[in-house]
């Protein structure tokens, strides 16, 4: 949960697939289940609901989730929309090596490379 700007705790959640749900419920996380078909639709709701601070959404069914809700948050300061990348993306057959697929969103997100 993150800190509100009247004091109120703002919740975090992460809006992505069936199949990746679990990962994230394991770690806590609450969930917004989509397919690529309802991903907008639920997206929008929980945006006009208010409910959440920070959405983190799965690229896989939504590209570009600013740009897609920019008529929903016009005049909005909450939710954040943080894109994730979809893991569907780094194991699918176009994508030639996934330990290189996350090694570059390492390298993108943190600025550095890290070996174990």
């Amino acid at each position: 949960m993150t800190q509100g700007s009247k004091g109120t705790m703002q919740r975090v959640a992460v809006l992505t697939d069936a199949e990746t749900a679990t990962g994230y419920r394991l770690a806590g996380a609450p969930v917004i289940e989509a397919t690529p078909e309802t991903a907008l639709r639920e997206l929008e709701q929980v945006i006009q609901d208010g409910t959440y601070g920070l959405i983190a959404v799965d690229t896989g069914l939504i590209p570009d989730p600013a740009t897609a809700t920019a008529r929903v948050m016009r005049g909005r300061d909450l939710p954040i929309l943080l894109p994730i990348p979809s893991l569907r993306d780094a194991f699918s057959a176009d994508t030639v090596d996934a330990k290189a697929y996350m090694g570059k969103l390492v390298r993108d997100t943190i600025g550095f490379d890290i070996k174990l």
